[in-house]
């Protein structure tokens, strides 16, 4: 979608960059739908438009804001959070790559394999424990 940490000229403020993650994300129905899983599926698109409206009452709290910028990420789309990134005197993020993401979940599974192995050995050992067992 976007290059990593290109915000195109377009993009003036957080409403503009919040739109672009949205539409990469299947537009305001779709987005609103899952925000506002309650609401009819237009009704929640109209809400969604009204929370980006700077005239309108309504707005996104952190939780969805955090919602919005996960999914664009999901699908490629990195405006918002490089948005973000430069208002705030970041460097553009960098999103960590699929395998980067998968090595940490086989580390996280090695070291809970390790506890439950660990857990039933002492279980074994156990003459007390292996009784109530």
């Amino acid at each position: 979608m976007d290059k990593q940490g290109d915000i195109p000229m377009h993009i003036e403020d957080l409403n503009d960059a919040i739109r672009e993650a949205i539409r990469a994300l299947g537009g305001m129905k779709k987005v609103g739908s899952a925000l506002k899983p309650e609401r009819p599926v237009v009704e929640a698109g109209k809400w969604l438009a009204d929370c980006l409206n700077p005239d309108r009452r309504d707005r996104l709290t952190p939780g969805q804001m955090a919602y919005i910028r996960r999914e664009a990420r999901k699908v490629g789309c990195h405006i918002l959070a490089a948005f973000e990134a430069r208002e705030a005197g970041y460097a553009p993020p960098v999103p960590i790559a699929s395998e980067d993401e998968r090595a940490e979940l086989l580390r996280k599974f090695i070291a809970t394999a390790g506890l439950l192995q660990s857990l039933h050995d002492q279980l074994s050992e156990s003459p007390t424990l292996r009784a109530v067992a």
